[in-house]
């Protein structure tokens, strides 16, 4: 049975807005080039502490673009925002608690959060200084409540349908213990939750709930990794939660109109498939392939959900002599698109950030250094709404802070120009 009403309490949706001011903090940025590849690079933060941007499937930038959301380790920090326009941090709290699971909406200038069992969306009103060294800009928020819930809680982060209606995540943690996760939508402007579909107990539920950046029907989640052996066979549509169980596999979606899981890749036994992000014409991204230990063989892949299709987009490299760190620097971790299309942007164990083109897969390296092999942050970047600028996390200043690397406008250029295949015209 799928009704919600005891489960989640939506009289909330329609509460009164409530609005306060949020703290501002003077800029702290700094920029800089890349002194390998000639990118720009804005450092967001350089204090002291571990800053971090959202996950790399979630939208860090607002919509209008006038703040970058991140999360930071520094004393009342938590969720936190760089005002684009003067550069300040604005402190991301509300008079009942602090926020998490964020994810900024896919039109205007809001977000929304996590506080306890409850979501929440918040609007930002900025009246930028022109000096913020001496008198701070003034930021809003107007909070509303969407819904909160009385029996479970969020599990993973929220995430919003491209044309604005819904936001999604995983809610776990119900008073039933036989019951496993469900990943539920809310509707933005009534706050009515329900279930998109009930999962089997974790461990066959690992998170990554994430919406389609193009087609509003269409959510992906990652399958756990189920009994030892039980990953292989022919492309597999699921019939129920209990058909879904045990299967071991990382790639699902699901339609909100049939509600039915469905594995739209099957990997085969001893095969990375990770880090999976949409991207444009219901294609998937994700890393994976197989190699020989200790080289974890990963290429950059874009699944066609439909036909089961897959490209290299781009390749990954083992070789015998190859140490595992070494061919650290030719395999990719966490991969993410442009919204445009043109771009395809992978990370890799030492903290080096690849773009690699579109339509004709062309690699160019844009930014490098960010991370030491064998420890600290992965740079997990995310794009703008342009597909201009990457946003990830960054420990070349020492500690971790948030950078944001802009393509140089040459490559964009050339990749804009690009007709290749176009040259050759039927008489």
């Amino acid at each position: 049975m799928f009704a919600m009403a005891l489960l989640f309490m939506a009289g909330a949706a329609i509460a009164a807005e409530i609005a306060y001011p949020l703290e501002v903090l003077p800029p702290e940025h700094r920029r800089m080039t890349d002194p390998q590849t000639g990118a720009e690079l804005l450092f967001l933060t350089t204090a002291p502490e571990s800053d971090a941007n959202l996950y790399f499937h979630e939208y860090s930038w607002l919509a209008d673009e006038s703040v970058i959301l991140f999360n930071s380790s520094r004393k009342n920090g938590g969720l936190m925002g760089y005002v684009t326009a003067t550069g300040e941090l604005i402190r991301l709290t509300t008079p009942q608690g602090g926020l998490g699971g964020a994810t900024a909406a896919a039109k205007g200038n809001a977000f929304f959060a996590v506080r306890g069992r409850s979501i929440v969306e918040i609007k930002l009103t900025i009246v930028p200084s022109s000096d913020p060294t001496t008198q701070p800009s003034k930021v809003t928020a107007t909070e509303r409540v969407l819904c909160t819930m009385t029996d479970g809680g969020p599990s993973t982060s929220l995430n919003p349908s491209c044309d604005g209606k819904y936001v999604a995540l995983g809610v776990s943690g119900f008073a039933d213990t036989n019951r496993g996760p469900a990943i539920c939508k809310i509707n933005v402007k009534t706050g009515k939750i329900s279930d998109v579909c009930r999962l089997p107990q974790q461990p066959s539920f690992g998170g990554h709930v994430q919406w389609s950046r193009t087609n509003p029907n269409l959510i992906s989640f990652a399958g756990g990794r189920g009994p030892t052996g039980d990953v292989a066979g022919k492309r597999h549509t699921s019939t129920g939660p209990e058909d879904y169980a045990g299967r071991g596999q990382r790639l699902w979606v699901v339609d909100i109109r049939d509600c039915i899981p469905r594995n739209v890749y099957v990997a085969e036994e001893g095969e990375l498939v990770t880090h999976e992000s949409w991207w444009v014409n219901d294609q998937l991204l994700f890393c994976g392939g197989k190699g020989q230990k200790p080289i974890e063989l990963s290429h950059v892949k874009a699944l066609n959900i439909y036909s089961g299709e897959v490209r290299i987009a781009g390749a990954g490299a083992g070789w015998p002599e190859a140490t595992a760190e070494g061919a650290a620097h030719l395999n990719w971790w966490h991969v993410a698109g442009s919204g445009n299309g043109r771009w395809i942007a992978a990370d890799n164990w030492h903290g080096e950030i690849m773009l690699f083109e579109g339509k004709t897969t062309r690699p160019h390296l844009l930014t490098a250094r960010h991370r030491t092999y064998g420890k600290g942050d992965h740079p997990h970047m995310g794009w703008d709404r342009k597909g201009e600028k990457v946003v990830f996390a960054s420990s070349m200043l020492g500690d971790v802070n948030v950078c944001v690397a802009t393509i140089p406008q040459a490559w964009q250029e050339a990749v804009s120009a690009n007709d290749d295949g176009l040259r050759t015209k039927r008489k």
